[in-house]
């Protein structure tokens, strides 16, 4: 390790992966990013079914729960965060999902923004992924990224969509395309059979450059102040600690959970929890730690009637097949990352866009402890999509090893519980489709019992759970409830930036993973003071149109969208 580098980027995964490729690109600058777990070597995190075994794993996760949470019967939820090079996108489900083109459009026309609509990130989408539905209005063919489309064939898919038609929920061909709605089959983050995380897509190919220098197994402790200029980075690394000094800029990517805490640890945050642990503050921000977002899921499963799901696969001998075949040939049940299918959907008639996600997979699976039992059945889970409960995240102690207080506050706002009691109801009229009738058994959760309102809200405050999409932590925006401004610096500050999911103004309404790199390639663009891509302004149909628009009958057609009722 030198002692100085022109850029420290603190933490590996999904944007500091894309951030260290970007701005060690063109050779003419110093590098370092620094990790806290070990690099990617496990088999098992390649093997895109082996999901269910590596985002429990504790030697690559850090294993975060939050505190009690008043609203789920005062349950600790389980909050598996990524602690290996490329962070969460190295055990995350691997789903490609960019939310909805309305939520950046909102973060442009609401937020004050400017110049993250839509428009603007869909050409930073592009260029960010190779899809193997090839280049269109829409998708990118030549990007760092594989996005693989779902391959598994099993009739139980068939009548998940087809139950998406006859229940009005809908259909589309590409969630990310033309029609950000309805049921479909989904993409994932998959390239020639192999999990395609950040580290695989952007960080590995970038490694052989000289002025790129990658730390492992180094644990940030703070960032460096010298009066309102951020100069380096402390970290322990081998026993020891590390003071390395920056030319240009510290950026934090560290994630949603962890970014606030390194903030807060070097004296960057609110006063009276900075002085509750004898932190001395440094430059006081109010806003770290707070407007915490996620997305809230309930999951039903069902037995299946037929033999077609895959509770077999944990089988001696399935599991040896499925090995074999995956290492020579990187195809077959090894290849796919289960949750094949899902979905966009309306809630209730008063949204103009879908608030809730479907993920469905032809397979129970239940946990006792890290070993998986698996059943013959089916689970489809809902996510609430934009919640109006919003959590913090703030200090346990001033030890950079303690883990930070996570409150999610979840359904505190009786908004999101009103929301969740829709969501079971849809997953229950899909289900109730006759395209199901050949497949449907019993409904084993919850029981088939469980009926009325007051049934379905004590049976979601005793079971939801997070859908692993902790965001907006640091907000981006320019008032007092924002950390950092439309560039991702940190105000008031020279020499630091985050640039994470913990960034995200409102949490988008889908998957965080292509999200966070798009708002990395973004923050490259500004770190090295290039001109952003220009905007494209691509087509897209709405089932809904805004309330207003309904009263009135009228329909309004912007430059970059198409509105159909």
């Amino acid at each position: 390790m030198q002692n100085e580098y022109d850029f420290i980027i603190l933490g590996a995964g999904s944007a500091g992966c894309v951030l260290a490729n970007r701005l060690s690109e063109s050779g003419e600058y110093s590098v370092l990013i620094v990790e806290a777990g070990p690099m990617d070597n496990k088999l098992l995190i390649h093997i895109p079914a082996g999901v269910h075994s590596v985002y429990k794993d504790p030697s690559i996760n850090w294993n975060y729960e939050t505190e009690d949470e008043v609203d789920l019967e005062q349950r600790k939820i389980e909050l598996p965060r990524g602690k290996v090079v490329g962070g969460s996108s190295s055990i995350n489900s691997m789903v490609y999902m960019r939310g909805h083109p309305k939520d950046y459009d909102r973060w442009n026309d609401e937020l004050g923004l400017k110049g993250w609509s839509y428009a603007d990130c869909l050409p930073y989408f592009k260029a960010g992924e190779t899809s193997e539905r090839g280049a269109n209005e829409w998708r990118g063919g030549s990007g760092p990224l594989g996005v693989s489309r779902a391959r598994l064939v099993n009739p139980i898919f068939d009548a998940f969509l087809t139950a998406g038609e006859t229940s009005g929920q809908g259909n589309s061909d590409d969630l990310n395309g033309f029609r950000p709605e309805g049921l479909a089959r989904l993409d994932s983050t998959i390239r020639d059979g192999r999990r395609c995380s950040a580290a695989v897509a952007h960080l590995k190919p970038a490694l052989s450059r000289p002025n790129l220098e990658l730390v492992t197994h180094a644990l940030v402790e703070q960032v460096l102040l010298e009066n309102t200029r951020v100069t380096g980075a402390r970290f322990q690394h081998q026993g020891k600690v590390r003071v390395i000094r920056a030319r240009r800029e510290v950026i934090l990517s560290c994630g949603a959970i962890k970014s606030p805490q390194v903030l807060m640890l070097s004296g960057i945050g609110p006063a009276t929890e900075l002085n509750r642990h004898g932190i001395t503050v440094r430059h006081e921000m109010p806003a770290v730690g707070r407007n915490l977002q996620d997305h809230l899921k309930i999951h039903c499963t069902w037995r299946c009637t037929q033999p077609i799901t895959y509770h077999r696969v944990d089988r001696p001998w399935n599991k040896l097949k499925i090995g074999l075949r995956w290492l020579t040939k990187k195809t077959g049940f090894g290849a796919s990352n289960i949750w094949e299918a899902g979905g966009l959907i309306y809630g209730n008639d008063e949204v103009d866009y879908p608030n809730l996600q479907y993920h469905f997979a032809p397979i129970v699976a239940n946990y006792r402890g890290r070993k998986i039992i698996l059943s013959q059945g089916f689970t489809l889970q809902a996510d609430q999509l934009r919640p109006a409960s919003k959590g913090t995240v703030t200090l346990t102690s001033a030890n950079p090893a303690d883990r930070p207080a996570v409150s999610f506050n979840y359904l505190s706002d009786d908004h999101d519980l009103r929301e969740l009691v829709q969501a079971f109801r849809k997953i229950n009229e899909l289900v109730m489709q006759p395209a199901f009738i050949a497949f449907r058994g019993e409904r084993t959760d919850p029981l088939p019992d469980v009926k009325s309102d007051s049934d379905i809200e004590n049976w979601i405050r005793a079971t939801a759970s997070t859908d692993f999409h902790p965001s907006c932590s640091c907000r981006m925006g320019d008032d007092e409830n924002s950390v950092v401004d439309g560039e991702m610096k940190v105000h008031g500050l020279e020499g630091l930036r985050v640039v994470d999911a913990s960034v995200m103004p409102r949490i988008v309404s889908g998957n965080l993973n292509a999200p966070t790199q798009m708002i990395a390639a973004r923050a490259a663009d500004f770190i090295l003071g290039k001109n952003p891509l220009e905007p494209e302004f691509a087509s897209f149909h709405f089932q809904q149109v805004d309330k207003q628009q309904r009263r009135s009958g009228a329909v309004t057609v912007k430059p970059n969208r198409e509105i159909a009722t």
